[in-house]
């Protein structure tokens, strides 16, 4: 069975002086706490922040997943979540946002994506972090793979 890739429209060039600690595509686990603390250093008018936690789960439609493999388009995928760090704070009235991704074998119940938004209020918060969780999905060239107790599965569709 032939793998359709899926579409990605094209993306502008953007400032790549983002610091590293804003946009990560890493191996390695995050600690939650240490990026929340990392926004909330960046201004003391930062009044609310909102998290957005994915974490592999062992069930996907049906399925029972024993880990997830992760794969990516490296400086693409980096170019398109600084795009979506640059376009939240332009579009929303927010202070900092965080994009973090992991790639690799990831275990059920591990960490897998991260956006922390601060903003002055918490609205705006929450809507720059749906919008930021929804674009990634749609756009960031990251591919995942479930492993199954029947074989693996590479989850082709996109939001």
């Amino acid at each position: 069975m032939e793998m359709k890739l899926p579409f990605f429209p094209p993306f502008q060039e953007v400032d790549m002086d983002i610091p590293a600690d804003r946009i990560r595509i890493q191996r390695e686990d995050f600690l939650v706490e240490k990026e929340i603390e990392r926004i909330k250093s960046v201004s003391k008018k930062i009044g609310g922040i909102a998290v957005f936690l994915g974490t592999a789960r062992e069930i996907s439609k049906g399925r029972d997943i024993l880990k997830i493999d992760f794969e990516h388009y490296p400086q693409m995928a980096e170019k398109c979540l600084a795009q979506i760090r640059e376009t939240a704070l332009e579009q929303f009235d927010i202070i900092d946002v965080t994009l973090i991704h992991r790639i690799g074998t990831i275990e059920i119940g591990q960490n897998i994506v991260l956006i922390v938004v601060g903003a002055m209020h918490r609205q705006e918060a929450f809507n720059a972090c749906s919008w930021c969780i929804d674009t990634l999905k749609k756009t960031v060239p990251i591919w995942k793979k479930e492993t199954t107790s029947k074989g693996e599965v590479w989850v082709e569709e996109r939001p």
